[in-house]
């Protein structure tokens, strides 16, 4: 088998313009994160699963008022059981109860552009991760008590 010389010098040309890309990635800045050890910073429009945010009048209890238009909203129908209960000496319910089926969210915002009390946002945690479906069903009650503790 012959190679033509035009051929030859054609193939060689394309190697060297390769080898010329690869040569300047090298000298170029590292792009890549050691991601376990190092952290990107989530940009602030990050939607994460979404969580409840604390009353403007008491900062101790969760802004729901538990009127479930956020679940009629929900066209995955992630969110399941918000019940609340009026509790002596205040004007509306308190969420009690606001679980959420993050398999089947697909995170397009309306719950939270539709909550007439403005208790509702996305979270910045991405590093959701588990072994059973369970898992991914979060009880928002719940995690906002556990937040308010570690603050």
């Amino acid at each position: 088998m012959t190679v033509s010389p035009s051929s030859f010098i054609q193939g060689a040309g394309s190697l060297l313009a390769g080898l010329g890309v690869t040569i300047r990635a090298m000298f170029q800045p590292v792009v890549t994160s050691q991601y376990p050890r190092q952290l990107l910073n989530i940009s602030p429009r990050f939607r994460g699963h979404i969580k409840l945010l604390a009353s403007t009048e008491n900062p101790e209890k969760n802004g729901c008022i538990a009127c479930g238009i956020c679940a009629k909203n929900c066209p995955s129908g992630s969110i399941k059981n918000v019940e609340g209960e009026k509790r002596e000496g205040e004007k509306r319910k308190t969420a009690t109860s606001y679980t959420l089926d993050y398999t089947t969210c697909s995170q397009c915002g309306i719950c939270v552009e539709s909550c007439p009390s403005d208790c509702l946002a996305f979270s910045a945690d991405f590093n959701c991760a588990g072994y059973k479906r369970e898992d991914f069903y979060y009880e928002l009650v719940k995690e906002f008590e556990k937040r308010k503790k570690t603050s």
